[in-house]
């Protein structure tokens, strides 16, 4: 796979510096006054200072309504587990608290929502079967 590049907005520096740097252990990239970068997972994602919008968007997924507009990283079960453990244990509410969905079918995988600092909603998934990722 390709490494991506995503760019949004947060509202302040430090903050986002602790949760993707310290708290979520990305690795940090460069950073001028406006932007700071980190390597999210094998990928590059770019913070930028800018307003909040005034409207949240939601989905239904399975009955359950999730942030339409949220990123996040496939990991695997081990490091989904203890990235769970991780938030959990640093007080970080879930907007969709970590559960197994489709357990015993090919797509099964673990999944939990939460929101930086700055109110990006973020989802971390495992699957059971790494090669089910794009199984349909």
């Amino acid at each position: 796979m390709s490494t991506f590049h995503m760019a949004f907005r947060i509202d302040e520096i430090e903050s986002t510096r602790r949760f993707y740097g310290d708290l979520l252990q990305c690795r940090q990239g460069r950073e001028t006054a406006t932007w700071i970068d980190f390597d999210f997972f094998g990928n590059q994602i770019s913070a930028h200072l800018g307003p909040r919008p005034d409207w949240k968007l939601e989905t239904m997924v399975d009955d359950t309504a999730v942030p339409l507009n949220h990123f996040g990283a496939v990991v695997s079960w081990q490091e989904w587990e203890q990235l769970h453990r991780r938030l959990q244990h640093a007080g970080v509410p879930f907007i969709l608290e970590p559960q197994v969905r489709f357990v015993g079918m090919p797509g099964e995988q673990a999944t939990f929502f939460v929101s930086d600092p700055s109110g990006n909603a973020l989802e971390f998934k495992a699957y059971r079967h790494e090669d089910a990722v794009f199984e349909r």
